[in-house]
């Protein structure tokens, strides 16, 4: 019996129920569902190589009577639209001959900076009207969530053109104050460079930058920032000082100094993410630490002091005279103590656990 769309949209239905984030499917295996971080199997019959290449193909809006290779199938990205459920983004693979396809969940309704939970800050961030502004993290930390709240947001308060370059398009936005341009990569145009490129010819206000994967496509988004325009992007690093060294360091060394200077006059905000388990079941909360460009954080990118006095001076934003910037820490210990996240999470997540219940201990 062949794998269906209908059987698709089952499929998708428990993950959703489930609170799910993705879905794992391989030959010869039980789908697993991954939820609040783990994997956990679906207690159903395995997947013969036959059902996977079926869902490949639908996925892939390839003809259920056209013969495959598995190489034809093989490292395919794209989005599928299970209507009234959600969007999936998939990734079809072949591994020892065998076919995978991992479909991550996407929520049709655009979520908003409220309902995240986010600190106020959030908006002010959004609401610049230049800069460079990135969202950093682990696979899964729930960037792309982040950006498409920004978005919304944007688009609910002011009369801007956004542009965005995504590979695949994920959250569908409709129009509200803003005039949204999306273009997907392999449909639209063929690269992340040549989108942006022809971008900055579109009378763009802000473009959105799926990915920063390069040193031709982070130079563009620099010349956009420097130009009077807000490009944010995402970038698959940890916290603010890995963010500026990987892209400082994904220039020749005889670039790395004008970099450094063209990244601290236009580095507005990094705003790095971590997925913790919630206290409530099948919760999530995303721990965050926000660095907002000032004086003492443009001399760190400029190599004038060390870069790693980044986090010494996030951790002032909290102050008086502060920016609002804040720490994971910081930002763990709100969580804890607002009953999101138990003890036993804070510490894991914690940078210095020992540290965390020194605070704690201060703060009781």
């Amino acid at each position: 019996m062949a794998f269906t769309v209908k059987h698709l949209n089952s499929l998708t239905e428990v993950a959703v129920n489930h609170s799910a984030s993705d879905i794992h499917i391989r030959t010869d295996e039980p789908p697993c569902l991954r939820i609040r971080g783990d994997l956990v199997p679906i207690q159903t019959k395995d997947f013969k190589l036959k059902d996977v290449v079926d869902l490949a193909k639908i996925l892939s809006k390839i003809d259920a009577e056209e013969s495959v290779e598995l190489t034809d199938l093989n490292e395919k990205d794209g989005s599928f639209e299970i209507e009234n459920t959600c969007r999936l983004r998939f990734n079809i693979f072949v591994y020892n001959q065998q076919l995978g396809v991992i479909l991550r969940i996407i929520n049709s309704k655009v979520p908003t900076i409220e309902s995240l939970g986010f600190s106020s800050i959030i908006k002010k961030i959004a609401l610049q009207r230049r800069g460079l502004i990135l969202v950093t993290g682990a696979t899964g930390s729930g960037k792309s969530t982040t950006l498409a709240a920004m978005i919304s947001y944007i688009n609910r308060k002011r009369h801007t053109h956004i542009i965005t370059i995504e590979d695949p398009v994920e959250y569908i936005y409709t129009q509200d104050q803003s005039r949204i341009t999306q273009r997907e990569i392999g449909i639209d145009t063929p690269s992340f460079a040549s989108a942006l490129r022809a971008a900055l010819r579109q009378d763009p206000d802000i473009i959105l930058i799926g990915e920063m994967r390069d040193k031709e496509t982070i130079s563009i988004a620099l010349k956009a920032a420097e130009t009077g325009h807000v490009v944010l992007s995402t970038v698959h690093t940890t916290d603010a000082v890995r963010t500026v060294g990987r892209i400082i360091s994904m220039f020749p060394e005889g670039e790395q100094e004008d970099v450094r200077k063209r990244l601290a006059d236009n580095l507005y905000a990094t705003i790095s993410q971590r997925m913790l388990k919630g206290i409530k079941k099948s919760t999530l909360c995303i721990a965050q630490e926000i660095m907002i460009t000032s004086p003492g954080v443009k001399e760190c990118i400029e190599g004038v002091q060390n870069i790693h006095r980044l986090s010494t001076i996030i951790s002032k934003g909290r102050g008086k005279s502060g920016n609002q910037s804040q720490t994971f820490d910081q930002h763990i210990m709100d969580l804890y103590q607002a009953d999101k996240i138990s003890k036993e999470v804070a510490l894991e997540a914690a940078t210095s656990g020992a540290d965390f219940i020194q605070k704690l201990l201060v703060e009781e």
